[in-house]
Protein backbone atom coordinates (compact mmCIF):
# COMPACT_ATOMS: atom_id res chain seq x y z
CA UNK A 1 0.00 0.00 0.00
CA UNK A 2 1.39 3.08 -0.91
CA UNK A 3 -1.79 5.28 0.83
CA UNK A 4 -4.21 5.14 2.16
CA UNK A 5 -6.85 8.46 1.28
CA UNK A 6 -10.08 9.29 2.40
CA UNK A 7 -12.53 12.44 1.73
CA UNK A 8 -15.61 14.10 3.47
CA UNK A 9 -18.47 14.97 1.22
CA UNK A 10 -17.89 18.49 0.07
CA UNK A 11 -19.70 20.31 -2.96
CA UNK A 12 -18.02 21.69 -5.88
CA UNK A 13 -18.74 23.51 -8.80
CA UNK A 14 -18.85 20.81 -12.19
CA UNK A 15 -20.17 21.70 -15.79
CA UNK A 16 -21.52 24.76 -13.73
CA UNK A 17 -23.44 22.81 -11.21
CA UNK A 18 -22.58 22.73 -7.54
CA UNK A 19 -22.69 18.89 -7.21
CA UNK A 20 -21.65 16.94 -3.52
CA UNK A 21 -18.27 14.50 -4.33
CA UNK A 22 -16.17 12.62 -2.07
CA UNK A 23 -14.07 11.92 -5.01
CA UNK A 24 -10.67 14.31 -3.56
CA UNK A 25 -9.44 11.46 -1.28
CA UNK A 26 -6.08 12.89 0.69
CA UNK A 27 -3.77 10.74 2.26
CA UNK A 28 -4.22 9.35 5.64
CA UNK A 29 -1.41 9.47 8.31
CA UNK A 30 -1.11 6.08 10.49
CA UNK A 31 -3.28 3.48 10.79
CA UNK A 32 -7.20 4.12 9.25
CA UNK A 33 -9.49 1.47 10.67
CA UNK A 34 -12.35 -0.42 8.15
CA UNK A 35 -15.17 -2.31 8.49
CA UNK A 36 -18.07 -3.30 5.91
CA UNK A 37 -19.08 -0.14 4.72
CA UNK A 38 -15.68 1.35 4.37
CA UNK A 39 -12.86 3.17 5.79
CA UNK A 40 -13.36 5.21 8.89
CA UNK A 41 -13.71 9.10 7.90
CA UNK A 42 -14.18 8.23 4.35
CA UNK A 43 -17.96 8.85 2.76
CA UNK A 44 -19.80 8.97 -0.51
CA UNK A 45 -21.74 11.52 -2.15
CA UNK A 46 -23.65 8.87 -3.82
CA UNK A 47 -24.45 5.83 -2.35
CA UNK A 48 -26.13 4.75 -5.47
CA UNK A 49 -23.24 4.18 -7.34
CA UNK A 50 -20.44 4.30 -5.03
CA UNK A 51 -19.67 2.47 -1.33
CA UNK A 52 -22.12 -0.56 0.24
CA UNK A 53 -20.44 -2.95 1.25
CA UNK A 54 -19.60 -4.36 -2.11
CA UNK A 55 -17.71 -1.58 -3.30
CA UNK A 56 -16.49 -0.61 0.40
CA UNK A 57 -12.52 0.34 -0.64
CA UNK A 58 -11.69 1.32 -3.81
CA UNK A 59 -8.25 0.76 -4.86
CA UNK A 60 -5.91 1.96 -7.64
CA UNK A 61 -2.91 0.89 -9.49
CA UNK A 62 0.09 3.33 -8.84
CA UNK A 63 1.92 1.80 -12.56
CA UNK A 64 -0.94 3.76 -14.09
CA UNK A 65 -0.52 7.46 -12.53
CA UNK A 66 2.73 8.35 -15.07
CA UNK A 67 0.28 7.94 -18.21
CA UNK A 68 -2.58 9.64 -16.43
CA UNK A 69 -0.32 12.76 -15.65
CA UNK A 70 1.31 12.69 -19.03
CA UNK A 71 -2.50 12.79 -20.53
CA UNK A 72 -3.48 15.45 -18.11
CA UNK A 73 -0.15 17.64 -19.38
CA UNK A 74 -1.26 16.94 -23.06
CA UNK A 75 -4.94 18.10 -22.18
CA UNK A 76 -3.60 21.39 -20.47
CA UNK A 77 -4.04 20.96 -16.70
CA UNK A 78 -0.94 21.62 -15.22
CA UNK A 79 2.25 21.01 -16.45
CA UNK A 80 4.54 17.82 -17.18
CA UNK A 81 6.13 18.05 -13.79
CA UNK A 82 3.02 17.64 -12.08
CA UNK A 83 2.73 14.07 -10.55
CA UNK A 84 -0.76 12.28 -10.12
CA UNK A 85 -1.25 12.83 -6.47
CA UNK A 86 -2.55 9.64 -4.19
CA UNK A 87 -6.51 9.68 -3.86
CA UNK A 88 -7.28 11.78 -7.18
CA UNK A 89 -8.19 9.32 -8.98
CA UNK A 90 -10.83 8.43 -6.18
CA UNK A 91 -9.06 5.67 -4.88
CA UNK A 92 -9.15 5.03 -0.81
CA UNK A 93 -5.73 2.62 -1.51
CA UNK A 94 -2.91 3.69 -4.25
CA UNK A 95 -1.26 0.06 -4.23
CA UNK A 96 1.69 -1.07 -6.21
CA UNK A 97 2.32 -4.27 -7.95
CA UNK A 98 -1.85 -5.23 -8.24
CA UNK A 99 -3.18 -4.49 -12.15
CA UNK A 100 -6.77 -4.90 -13.23
CA UNK A 101 -5.12 -7.38 -15.47
CA UNK A 102 -4.34 -9.65 -13.13
CA UNK A 103 -7.62 -9.80 -11.29
CA UNK A 104 -10.14 -12.05 -11.10
CA UNK A 105 -13.64 -11.68 -8.95
CA UNK A 106 -13.09 -13.24 -5.22
CA UNK A 107 -9.85 -12.56 -5.29
CA UNK A 108 -8.51 -11.58 -1.32
CA UNK A 109 -5.61 -9.20 0.09
CA UNK A 110 -4.94 -10.85 3.72
CA UNK A 111 -3.17 -8.44 6.17
CA UNK A 112 -0.94 -8.89 9.17
CA UNK A 113 -3.86 -8.25 11.88
CA UNK A 114 -6.31 -10.36 10.37
CA UNK A 115 -8.03 -7.90 8.07
CA UNK A 116 -9.16 -9.59 4.94
CA UNK A 117 -10.05 -7.67 1.36
CA UNK A 118 -12.06 -8.95 -1.26
CA UNK A 119 -11.79 -8.41 -5.07
CA UNK A 120 -15.46 -7.54 -6.14
CA UNK A 121 -16.12 -5.53 -9.27
CA UNK A 122 -14.02 -2.46 -11.39
CA UNK A 123 -14.80 0.93 -11.12
CA UNK A 124 -16.97 2.74 -13.55
CA UNK A 125 -16.10 6.24 -14.03
CA UNK A 126 -18.76 9.25 -14.37
CA UNK A 127 -18.63 12.33 -14.97
CA UNK A 128 -17.00 13.34 -11.46
CA UNK A 129 -13.82 11.66 -12.27
CA UNK A 130 -14.05 13.71 -15.51
CA UNK A 131 -13.81 17.12 -13.49
CA UNK A 132 -11.20 15.66 -10.82
CA UNK A 133 -8.87 14.78 -13.55
CA UNK A 134 -9.61 18.19 -15.07
CA UNK A 135 -10.52 17.11 -18.80
CA UNK A 136 -13.64 15.72 -20.40
CA UNK A 137 -12.14 12.93 -22.07
CA UNK A 138 -11.32 11.62 -19.16
CA UNK A 139 -13.36 8.67 -18.65
CA UNK A 140 -13.16 7.46 -22.17
CA UNK A 141 -9.59 6.69 -21.85
CA UNK A 142 -10.48 5.28 -18.50
CA UNK A 143 -12.65 3.15 -20.76
CA UNK A 144 -10.06 2.51 -23.82
CA UNK A 145 -7.40 1.36 -21.86
CA UNK A 146 -9.27 -0.88 -19.06
CA UNK A 147 -7.38 1.32 -16.13
CA UNK A 148 -10.43 1.14 -13.82
CA UNK A 149 -8.84 0.29 -10.48
CA UNK A 150 -11.11 -2.10 -8.73
CA UNK A 151 -13.46 -2.33 -6.26
CA UNK A 152 -13.13 -4.44 -2.66
CA UNK A 153 -15.86 -5.85 0.32
CA UNK A 154 -14.69 -6.43 3.77
CA UNK A 155 -14.28 -9.98 4.55
CA UNK A 156 -12.94 -9.30 7.40
CA UNK A 157 -12.17 -5.82 9.51
CA UNK A 158 -9.10 -4.07 10.31
CA UNK A 159 -6.41 -1.44 9.88
CA UNK A 160 -4.55 -0.30 6.59
CA UNK A 161 -1.62 2.00 6.74
CA UNK A 162 1.08 3.35 3.94
CA UNK A 163 3.86 1.48 3.73
CA UNK A 164 1.97 -1.99 4.58
CA UNK A 165 2.19 -5.51 2.77
CA UNK A 166 -0.24 -8.10 2.01
CA UNK A 167 -0.33 -11.48 1.17
CA UNK A 168 -2.13 -11.87 -2.22
CA UNK A 169 -4.73 -15.02 -1.97
CA UNK A 170 -6.26 -16.01 -5.72
CA UNK A 171 -9.86 -16.59 -5.53
CA UNK A 172 -11.92 -18.49 -8.91
CA UNK A 173 -10.48 -17.86 -12.00
CA UNK A 174 -14.07 -17.33 -13.52
CA UNK A 175 -14.60 -13.18 -13.98
CA UNK A 176 -11.89 -10.95 -14.48
CA UNK A 177 -11.89 -7.39 -13.27
CA UNK A 178 -10.86 -5.89 -17.25
CA UNK A 179 -13.41 -8.85 -18.90
CA UNK A 180 -16.31 -7.35 -16.47
CA UNK A 181 -15.28 -3.57 -16.86
CA UNK A 182 -15.45 -3.85 -20.72
CA UNK A 183 -18.43 -5.69 -20.43
CA UNK A 184 -20.50 -3.19 -18.65
CA UNK A 185 -18.64 -0.03 -20.98
CA UNK A 186 -20.10 -1.95 -24.41
CA UNK A 187 -23.33 -2.31 -22.53
CA UNK A 188 -23.43 1.58 -21.83
CA UNK A 189 -22.31 2.49 -25.25
CA UNK A 190 -25.37 0.37 -26.31
CA UNK A 191 -28.04 2.01 -23.85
Amino acid sequence: ILSVNTARVEKRLINGRLVATAIGKRPREGAVAYGPMGLDGDEQADPTVHGGLSKAVYAYPSEHLAVWRTMRAQAGVGDWDHTVPPGLMGENLTLEGLLEKDLWLGDRLCFDDGGVLVVSEPRRPCFKFNAAMGFDQASKLMFANGWCGFYLSVRVAGTLRAGETFEFIPGPREVGIVELFRSRASSLKRS
